[in-house]
């Protein structure tokens, strides 16, 4: 049974319920465990707190031996974003393979997988999926994100995403409402608008969310962004309007509404993470999602002292905080009603398709390769230039990409280097390729790109290798805009190790029958 220490009042205990903070290391700080004991019902995991499967068991374990109902958190989207395989590459393609391949019973199937794999780890409550439709192809922080730029189609994998990791017993929190994909600013950095009119939002943005409600979605996170049409003055996150006059009321969400970090500078530049955790939960919102940024114990108590603040100078309502609370701990006792089937303890062993011998991650990575051109299988190690863009926060730096690792895996010897076109560093194209080419001698070049249409100094590095190399070959892991170029070319719709896998696989040959693209050459 859930112990709550008996001198903290039922206002604190409400403060803490609806905080969802992060913590530093890979086993649980003893100010954390405290806080359990005095309210806190949930905690959100980030890669720092990932090491591996085992650890990340004893983890959760640790925080239920304190608070058996205890919400434990991650940002596990599969794909790009991925905290679970951090230190490695996700096992899972993106949402954005998985909208190419179009097909929701394989989406389905992914998320149960990767929703199996986090509820045998002790972790029940998932940030994932997006459902923002990715309009804006030169938007900086969701692009692979989404599972593309047609709200039918990201409407049905949402709901899809959302079945699947459900049945798996994790609740999903669909983000990021009322929708993040016509933005050409990362809200992680300062505020996002979109200017479009009420008819294009609800026709565009707000289907997959209405999809996603309908499919049974548990929770929802709101987006730091300014919408006018909707509220002039107040972004997503603070305004009741959107949050409860919008997504409760007009949509008919009864689930969990989360922010999205608060910690982030779309909030915390304008309004400081404080006043905006309690116009947060003022407009709507259930939870306050910190700890990205913010991972200690001054930044809880900070925010448990601002909410209960807020409650006795009136600005708070207590009966909104309460029923914030009660929503968090519904959730809670959905998840813990869960844990008998699909907690820890489970089995680890991935899943496989149905029909299939491989496993499912690794299926879907393969039916979304696309390839453009005529070339031969490579037989010999190549050299793998890898032109590497400056990573968005949510994506992070530390988890590698690429098709490197598994070509060296197949071909012996293949070569590899990182190429960046920081302008800062006034560093010429030209220098650029003539040190690739240098590297690579004879070799084929594997040229290695990631959204070329956004990064000049990557297209115009890759039409000079080109020029000087014509039989290299591309392997875009971004969103597939630019014009397909290279002797192969081979569209991945995303960086995953797994999307990187099926990549080495098609430039060496050796994809399964059945399963590989090299019927689709032309």
């Amino acid at each position: 049974m859930t112990k709550l220490a008996p001198r903290t009042d039922s206002l604190t205990r409400d403060a803490l319920a609806v905080l969802q903070p992060g913590f530093v290391g890979t086993t649980a700080p003893d100010w954390l465990l405290r806080r359990l004991d005095e309210g806190l019902a949930s905690v959100g995991l980030f890669g720092r707190n990932v090491s591996s499967p085992e650890q990340l068991a004893a983890l959760t374990e640790r925080l239920r031996a304190e608070r058996d109902d205890v919400l434990v958190a991650i940002d596990e989207e599969g794909g790009d974003v991925t905290r679970l395989e951090v230190r490695r590459g996700s096992s899972f393609p993106g949402n954005y393979a998985l909208g190419t391949v179009d097909d929701p019973d394989l989406t389905r199937n992914v998320a149960h997988e990767l929703g199996r794999r986090l509820a045998a780890c002790g972790v029940n409550f998932n940030w994932a999926p997006s459902a923002d439709v990715n309009s804006n192809r030169d938007n900086p922080v969701i692009g692979v994100r989404s599972f593309g730029a047609h709200p039918e189609l990201v409407a049905r994998h949402t709901a899809a995403y959302v079945e699947g990791l459900q049945r798996a017993g994790v609740a999903a929190c669909t983000k990021h409402f009322p929708g993040h994909g016509d933005t050409a600013v990362d809200s992680h950095l300062s505020m996002p608008r979109i200017d479009a009119d009420p008819n294009t939002l609800h026709k565009r943005e707000l289907g997959p969310f209405r999809a996603a409600i309908a499919a049974g979605s548990l929770a929802v996170m709101s987006a730091h962004i300014l919408l006018p049409a909707l509220d002039p003055e107040l972004p997503a996150t603070l305004s009741t309007r959107i949050l409860t006059g919008l997504l409760r009321e007009e949509l008919g969400f009864q689930g969990l509404i989360v922010t999205d970090g608060m910690e982030m500078q779309a909030i915390a530049s304008t309004y400081g993470i404080e006043r905006g955790s309690v116009l947060a939960v003022a407009a709507g919102a259930d939870a306050i999602c910190v700890g990205g940024g913010l991972a200690d114990e001054d930044t809880v108590l900070r925010l448990r002292d601002a909410l209960v603040a807020a409650v006795r100078a009136g600005e708070l309502p207590e009966e909104r905080l309460a029923d914030a609370a009660a929503r968090v701990r519904a959730l809670a006792d959905w998840a813990l009603r869960g844990r008998g089937t699909h907690g820890p303890g489970a089995d680890t062993q991935e899943g496989t398709a149905p029909g299939a011998g491989a496993p499912v991650g690794l299926v879907a990575a393969r039916r979304a390769v696309r390839v453009t051109g005529t070339a031969q299988p490579l037989t010999r190690a190549p050299y793998v230039a890898a032109f590497t863009p400056v990573a968005n926060i949510a994506v992070g730096d530390e988890t590698p990409w690429g098709p490197a690792a598994e070509l060296e895996r197949l071909l012996p010897g293949t070569g590899t280097g990182s190429y960046s076109g920081d302008r800062s560093a006034e560093r010429p194209v030209d220098d650029l390729v003539a040190e690739v080419l240098a590297a690579a001698g004879d070799r084929t070049v594997v040229a290695v790109v990631r959204d070329a249409h956004r990064h000049r100094w990557m297209a115009e590095a890759l039409t000079a290798l080109l020029a000087a190399r014509p039989g290299t070959f591309v392997v875009e892991m971004g969103l597939n805009e630019a014009a397909p170029a290279g002797a192969l070319h081979i569209a991945t719709h995303g960086a995953a190790r797994v999307c990187g896998r099926a990549a080495a696989e098609v430039i060496t040959g050796v994809s399964p029958p059945g399963e590989g693209p090299w019927s689709g050459l032309g």
